[in-house]
């Protein structure tokens, strides 16, 4: 690392204002910060010194999101190993996983950070490291079928019209991962739903078999479309199930979800809100519900442990930048997302997910929801001066 750290140091005024590579400044700087931590401070005015940056923070949330995808990895060859009947080790699977997996992570990078790149050298600015997640997140939210170039374009579209436009990382009012989804389940739906979308009938390398035509059902899209609720089995906690690449195994996302609370990255009361109050609406719907709706007569725990509600309970709705940021508020925003996800689920038969549609429209009220707790703060605070004073 000595030798890299040497090398960059002699390369470095080349890139500075002057050199005949000043043009590629930013580019310079984000790929020698993305390596090493600046080594100058801040010498005057009143500045906050930390031993964590912002591009370290994202890349402990890149961390605690290898398990989920190592296991989406797995479980994408695993559905298609199960679907063709075809018969395959561990290794094998892991690695029809990986292959499949592997060009929409490229695909997402390329895109966004190729548009963040080119934003940064226009502005002249430093590259902005926010899509360190986003980049990773994208492919993990989008079921393995879905078109490479179809996620370039909603990856594109994210970027610029979610993200950029309001000034880049921490501006954006939406989560840039979910407004990707929300692009390709509006504009290609029959690529985002249904029943052959979640498993590969591709063979990739002499991996699997070659089929066409291959289709499998969520459990709740069983549930949406059968009338009858899917019978809860440990497969559901294990991931074993169909679904978007990283959004299956409650397992593996409760791993990333211990990793961002013991290091403080994510907010325990926003995490913890959620389920709360998705298990509340859920026994409310059970009570309540109407008669022959599969959605509102399943167990509150199912609802917990189905599609991608642990996986934006942890990673999506904790985003520090979109979430709600007052600590009152954290337990607002979160209980709204879990009771709106579920609500969206049990009485919008069209779209039984409902925590992308969820999370997004508490991006929304998240401003709202901390200007109403600070003023609220500070009626209180008057009060008790006015009583002191008295």
């Amino acid at each position: 690392m000595k030798a890299l750290r040497n090398y960059l140091d002699k390369i470095k005024p080349n890139f500075e204002k002057g050199g005949k590579l000043q043009a590629f400044r930013s580019v310079f700087d984000g790929f020698e910060t993305f390596l090493f931590v600046p080594n100058t401070t801040a010498k005057t005015g009143t500045h906050i010194h930390d031993a964590i940056d912002s591009k370290r923070i994202m890349s402990m949330v890149v961390i605690a999101l290898m398990p989920a995808l190592l296991f989406g990895m797995y479980n994408v060859g695993y559905q298609h190993f199960n679907a063709t009947g075809a018969e395959g080790s561990f290794i094998e699977m892991f690695a029809y996983g990986f292959l499949a997996v592997l060009p929409k992570i490229i695909v997402a990078y390329l895109v966004g950070l190729g548009i963040e790149f080119v934003v940064a050298q226009w502005k002249g600015e430093e590259i902005h490291e926010g899509f360190l997640v986003s980049g990773i997140l994208i492919p993990m939210i989008v079921p393995v079928d879905c078109p490479l170039w179809m996620l370039a374009v909603a990856t594109a579209f994210s970027v610029i019209f979610a993200k950029e436009v309001f000034g880049g990382t921490g501006m954006n009012i939406f989560n840039v991962a979910l407004v990707t989804r929300a692009f390709l389940f509006f504009a290609y739906p029959t690529k985002m739903s249904g029943d052959v979308v979640w498993v590969s009938g591709d063979s990739i390398f002499g991996l699997g078999q070659q089929v066409d035509g291959l289709t499998v059902a969520t459990p709740l899209g069983i549930a949406a479309t059968s009338g009858a609720a899917p019978e809860f089995s440990m497969d559901m906690v294990y991931g074993l199930i169909p679904g978007s690449i990283g959004e299956t195994s409650v397992i593996a996302i409760a791993l990333g979800a211990i990793l961002l609370l013991w290091t403080g990255i994510a907010s325990w009361k926003t995490m913890g809100s959620v389920f709360v109050g998705g298990a509340v609406m859920a026994l409310i719907f059970n009570a309540v519900g109407p008669e022959g709706n599969a959605m509102a007569q399943m167990p509150w725990y199912e609802h917990l442990v189905l599609g991608g509600f642990c996986f934006g309970a942890v990673f999506m709705a904790t985003d520090p930048v979109t979430s709600a940021r007052t600590e009152t508020g954290k337990y607002i925003f979160g209980f709204l997302i879990g009771a709106m996800a579920i609500i969206i689920r049990v009485l919008n038969p069209g779209y039984p997910e409902g925590m992308m549609l969820a999370i997004l429209l508490m991006n929304i009220f998240a401003p709202l929801i901390d200007y109403y707790v600070v003023e609220s703060n500070i009626s209180r605070r008057a009060k008790r001066a006015i009583k002191s004073n008295n």
